[in-house]
């Protein structure tokens, strides 16, 4: 992180130590912190499952070690409009959105920012792995030094205005030294496990968690040649690839003893198409298309040649942008990309320059 001249910096406390480390640093290097906590989801508070409560209590102990005032902030009503709705949406019409990126677009550094300028404040800070260069209007947003917690991906969707306000004091920290400081600062949350839940969802079981919202609709889960090899409880549970919990993997159709894995959704029948082996050919696309882009700065350039990811925790895969106009991009990959699924996002870079990217059609 570029050193800045001491400022009001709101940071973003999210009760993991991410972004206790994140005040920590700012604090440590001179800047007035402020810590505000965001609820972005009310609906069940009382359920045992639903982690805010704990949460907040965590931020509050890490505030109270670090000397810094903190405030409760209550987003959960533009999370229903301008997340949960689209969230709703895309399982609606058989896709399989990423909440985390519009959450990052809409609510983290757009609510929170709004929030922390009435606040005075110079900066917005969160415990993102990644890294911010140069300045506005040509600022870049790069992966983080730690290529395993990089969390560019999803900050693709972030625009000028967002980032010149922005800062990641761990894009140059490997996580295990994050915990280091931590235990060295005497943050009470040194240990405390990452969460790997959905931003609003948190670890509860996800497929009782779209039941309360969406009816199940059981159908059939056949091979592409139409046959009926079991039934599934809605196509909103799956996503293209999975393999495990389709319930058929004792079920011989194909090659003796291959896994068999979502491959594809006919939402005119209801039916979830499942195909056997790891590479079977409806697994496997040279060519994604994206609509809805987002540029971080300049597009990139129709005939050129960069790496892309099309979901999160992917090896960085060499392409070529084939077509690119304002609404809608086609990439042709070296190598053929395993089970791309339609409502994730495809994001691109240039070395470690993250250029944005596109929803997956």
């Amino acid at each position: 992180m570029s050193k800045i001249a001491a400022s009001k910096i709101v940071v973003g406390l999210s009760g993991g130590v991410d972004s206790a480390v994140t005040a920590w640093l700012l604090k440590q290097a001179g800047h007035e912190v402020v810590g505000v906590f965001m609820k972005n989801w009310e609906a069940d508070d009382l359920d045992e499952d639903c982690p805010i409560a704990q949460d907040y209590r965590d931020v509050l102990a890490i505030a109270e070690v670090l000397g810094i005032e903190v405030e409760l902030v209550n987003f959960s009503r533009e999370y229903q409009d301008r997340v949960f709705a689209y969230f709703l949406a895309e399982y609606q019409a058989g896709r399989t959105p990423n909440p985390d990126v519009l959450c990052n677009a809409e609510i983290k550094f757009k609510a929170f920012l709004e929030h922390a300028m009435t606040l005075g404040a110079d900066f917005i800070a969160t415990g993102h792995y990644a890294r911010l260069e140069g300045e506005s209007p040509g600022r870049r947003l790069l992966k983080a030094a730690d290529a395993n917690k990089d969390q560019s991906y999803f900050l693709y969707r972030l625009q000028q205005h967002q980032i010149a306000r922005a800062l990641f004091p761990l894009g140059e920290l490997p996580k295990p030294k994050v915990r280091e400081l931590a235990r060295q600062a005497n943050i009470p949350v040194a240990e405390k496990k990452d969460s790997t839940g959905i931003c609003f969802i948190g670890e509860r079981p996800f497929r009782e968690f779209l039941q309360r919202y969406m009816p199940i609709q059981p159908g059939n889960m056949v091979t592409p040649e139409g046959k009926i090899m079991g039934r599934h409880q809605g196509l909103m549970f799956h996503t293209l690839g999975q393999r495990k919990g389709l319930g058929i993997g004792g079920v011989k159709g194909g090659e003796e003893g291959e896994p068999w894995f979502a491959a594809g959704k006919n939402l005119a029948r209801n039916e979830l198409i499942v195909v056997q082996g790891h590479e079977h050919p409806l697994l496997l696309s040279h060519v994604v298309r994206a609509a809805d882009l987002s540029w971080i700065g300049a597009p990139p350039e129709a005939g050129k040649r960069y790496t892309a990811k099309t979901r999160y925790r992917q090896q960085d895969a060499t392409c070529e942008v084939q077509t690119l106009s304002a609404e809608t991009m086609t990439l042709h990959f070296d190598q053929p990309q395993w089970a791309v699924t339609p409502g994730q996002s495809v994001v691109l870079y240039n070395d470690d320059i993250c250029l944005g990217g596109g929803v997956i059609q």
